[in-house]
């Protein structure tokens, strides 16, 4: 089993920043692949970023390209999510998602999950 717990979210004005934070723990060397989901009110969850085990390999929805920034430090079991240029739309539950399956692609495949933080953008 592998547990998350993200933190970092709130309120921020449309063009500010935010750092989320996620750390991982129990059978974490098993996972090959961390990433980041949103889920906004009425919405389904979609894919924000991905990031490989060693770091190397990363993965965006085009909507955060530019703006936003996954990286990992395996040596403390985080992955950081950092958010500039934050827009209204960006406002939703974003949730920490960790896998020990391998695909073809980094947007899927996640077996575990966490609780999620309310990132909320204010116009």
């Amino acid at each position: 089993q592998v547990q998350l717990v993200e933190s970092g979210g709130g309120l921020v004005q449309a063009g500010g920043s935010l750092r989320l934070s996620c750390a991982a723990s129990g059978r974490t060397l098993s996972t090959n692949a961390m990433g980041w989901f949103r889920q906004a009110p009425g919405k389904e969850r979609e894919f924000v970023a991905a990031i490989s085990r060693s770091g190397g390999i990363t993965y965006y929805t085009d909507s955060v390209k530019g703006r936003f920034t996954i990286s990992r430090d395996n040596a403390e079991n985080t992955v950081y999510l950092q958010m500039n240029s934050l827009k209204p739309e960006d406002t939703a539950v974003y949730h920490c998602a960790a896998r020990t399956l391998v695909t073809q692609t980094l947007q899927t495949g996640y077996n575990y999950w966490g609780q999620g933080t309310q990132v909320t953008v204010s116009s």
